[in-house]
């Protein structure tokens, strides 16, 4: 048996519930229904608290994924800068000004190369990866021992 229930809501809720309704094709009063048992169920902090931990988990896991692709850009950087640094002579005061310009134009080359990378979605974690696998299972980078 049912009880009926009179009751006033505001036009803009009254609006929402018309439209959510007429969209599922059910009752307005089905929808008011399963909305106050859902609000009133003892489980449904539980439920509410599960969805949480679903969306948080699967942020910590993207989270987890940046700080490795930003760990590995940080160490390819530091590797590079520190090679660069112990490999690269100073230049004499007559080539620097030729040094600058070349150095200009390698940087535009450099950009540009950096661009339709990014444009093409292949990233250097990726890469990295890759060649770890590959090396992992005796691919073609391996060295004879």
């Amino acid at each position: 048996m049912r009880t009926k229930h009179t009751f006033r809501l505001p036009p803009d809720l009254a609006t929402k519930l018309a439209d959510y309704a007429a969209r599922k094709r059910v009752p307005q009063a089905l929808v008011v229904e399963a909305a106050l048992a859902s609000h009133l169920s003892p489980d449904g902090a539980d439920r509410l608290e599960a969805a949480l931990a679903r969306r948080l988990d699967r942020m910590t896991r993207q989270m987890e994924i940046i700080e490795r692709h930003v760990t590995i850009s940080n160490e390819a950087l530091a590797v590079f800068v520190r090679f660069w640094l112990t490999s690269t002579p100073p230049l004499p005061d007559t080539a620097l000004a030729a040094a600058q310009t070349k150095g200009r134009e390698r940087y535009e080359g450099f950009v540009e190369a950096l661009g339709r990378r990014l444009a093409r979605g292949r990233k250097l974690a990726d890469e990295v990866t890759r060649d770890i696998e590959a090396t992992a299972e005796g691919g073609p980078d391996v060295p004879a021992a």
